[in-house]
């Protein structure tokens, strides 16, 4: 997986192990903080980060919004929202390009979750 994720489409895996592994895609990409994650069943479906709450950096303004809101995207796109799902995911693009004033930690920035939030929305 780590030497060629091209190989695998889907895994299926116990939670224990799908945490381990999730961990371990998001490393590929960069950071826990970019990952969204959608759970489908027959009749429903959940969107959300793929990391969990981090309760070390809970409160002080530096998680990275990005996850959050490319699992509000995945949504949008699930329910056939896609231009607007085209926005967001735009809106990201255009954010990351300005650079470490507008990135979080976690991305080798200075920015924190809300000036990072407020330069994504800023963009829509």
């Amino acid at each position: 997986m780590v030497m060629d994720p091209t190989e695998w489409d889907v895994l299926l895996c116990p939670n224990l192990y799908g945490d381990m592994v999730s961990d371990l895609a998001a490393g590929l990409v960069g950071s826990l903080g970019l990952c969204p994650s959608g759970m489908y069943g027959e009749e429903y479906a959940v969107f959300e980060p793929c990391h969990g709450s981090a309760p070390d950096i809970a409160g002080k303004d530096m998680a990275n919004p990005i996850s959050q809101v490319l699992s509000g995207a995945m949504l949008l796109r699930h329910l056939g929202e896609n231009e607007a799902a085209v926005r967001i995911e735009t809106a990201l693009e255009k954010v990351a390009k300005k650079g470490p004033a507008f990135l979080t930690p976690d991305l080798g920035g200075s920015a924190s979750t809300t000036v990072m939030t407020d330069a994504i929305i800023a963009e829509l």
